[in-house]
């Protein structure tokens, strides 16, 4: 194995080598605590305000309406529970889609279990959530819909503005998960109108440990967490200096990336997407062709295990997953697949492959020699293919 080529964006990227750099002042030089009123304790400050502005100037926002957390799971279950508890006493409703992460399922799965009631949403084959079942579910008793931006298994994009314009003509708050979207698609939170709205900085070539949560000025929401005054008394515990630098860093590199970069991948994705499914029988593609993330390949092989073709990649050097990375240790088949109305049996064999910005042609051209080799490899091994492509392939003998 001479490189690796790493396939699997939507998990974590590699922090970019000026991120790094940018951070590393703050572990051993610029070390003070931000709260702390003497210069060293002020240089901290400053670079956290900066980091708070590049992060509110790139969605759209004013930087108070940032509140740093310590990635996006905190940000979803912030978002989620602050809006619930603040708001309880007006109402107990909460709408979500049935394809949402973990870190927004599972909040409301805990708010289920205190009195709150949750209505998951279906989508369609391709992972979309209709606008009209967002506005035919609505309430006087809704405080919340979640909807996520783009999916971090199948890549498809919702129609986020239209949401936003019908919770706009109701009391409830609009939260958005841009976990995966941040720094691929474009994002304004007025736009969106959008109440709330979570990041996360190791997807976008960022530190692991560090998030924001957009707050619109004025949502009645409670602290997640309390102690200091830390982010306006929204969010306690001493700051996470050098990884909101870095953080703020990886923001302002994604800039001009969007414009230049990200077509690139796209055409890259494009070719990949199309390659499989050319060299494969029984493939199909999940989520929508064209309303995806400029770097989620997500393909469905039938009759075979996913993992145990990100085995055998893995054993090429191929990074790659089976669909969301906190929910890899579980061998039940992806929520998100079965929502889109598969099998159990077919959504076992989907692998995600999300491309970063180093992916290059040459790792596409390996992947698609290979990777059709290896499916050919494990179907020979499988009696389902055998016993499933006879019954169709094999004439009558009546």
């Amino acid at each position: 194995m001479s490189k690796i080529i790493y396939l699997d964006a939507a998990a974590t990227t590699p922090a970019d080598p000026e991120v790094v750099k940018a951070m590393q002042p703050y572990f051993t030089e610029k070390f003070g605590n931000a709260s702390t009123l003497y210069s060293l304790g002020r240089e901290s400050r400053a670079a956290i305000d900066n980091a708070r502005q590049t992060v509110a100037d790139f969605i759209g926002a004013k930087d108070k309406e940032i509140v740093f957390t310590s990635g996006g799971t905190e940000s979803d279950n912030f978002a989620i529970k602050g809006v619930a508890f603040a708001n309880e006493q007006k109402g107990k409703h909460i709408i979500t889609s049935a394809v949402e992460h973990h870190a927004v399922i599972e909040p409301c799965k805990f708010l289920e279990k205190r009195g709150f009631k949750v209505t998951y949403l279906p989508v369609d084959k391709y992972g979309f959530v209709n606008p009209e079942d967002v506005k035919k579910t609505l309430t006087k008793e809704t405080i919340l819909v979640s909807i996520m931006h783009a999916n971090n298994e199948v890549g498809t994009v919702q129609p986020i503005e239209q949401i936003g314009k019908i919770v706009k003509e109701h009391p409830a708050y609009f939260h958005v998960d841009a976990v995966q979207s941040l720094g691929r698609l474009p994002i304004n939170v007025d736009k969106m109108q959008a109440d709330l709205v979570s990041f996360s900085s190791h997807k976008i070539y960022g530190p692991k440990g560090v998030g924001a949560l957009y707050v619109r000025s004025g949502t009645k929401m409670v602290a997640y967490q309390h102690g200091g005054e830390q982010e306006r008394r929204r969010r306690a515990g001493t700051e996470n200096i050098p990884g909101i630098v870095g953080f703020g860093k990886a923001v302002e590199i994604a800039g001009p990336l969007l414009a230049n970069k990200i077509p690139e991948v796209a055409k890259l994705r494009d070719k990949l997407i199309q390659g499989l499914l050319d060299k494969t029988d029984y493939s199909h593609l999940n989520g929508h062709p064209t309303k995806r993330l400029p770097n989620n390949v997500n393909i469905g092989f039938e009759y075979i295990e996913g993992e145990s073709i990100i085995l055998n990649l893995d054993f090429l050097g191929v990074c790659a997953s089976t669909g969301s990375a906190c929910s890899s240790s579980t061998l039940e088949p992806s929520h998100v697949l079965l929502a889109l109305g598969q099998s159990h049996e077919v959504a076992h064999g989907s692998v995600r492959m999300t491309l970063t910005r180093y992916t290059t042609e040459e790792d596409i051209d390996f992947v698609l020699e290979k990777l059709p080799l290896i499916v050919e490899k494990l179907r020979s091994m499988s009696p389902l293919f055998e016993e499933r492509t006879n019954k169709f392939q094999t004439p009558s003998t009546k």
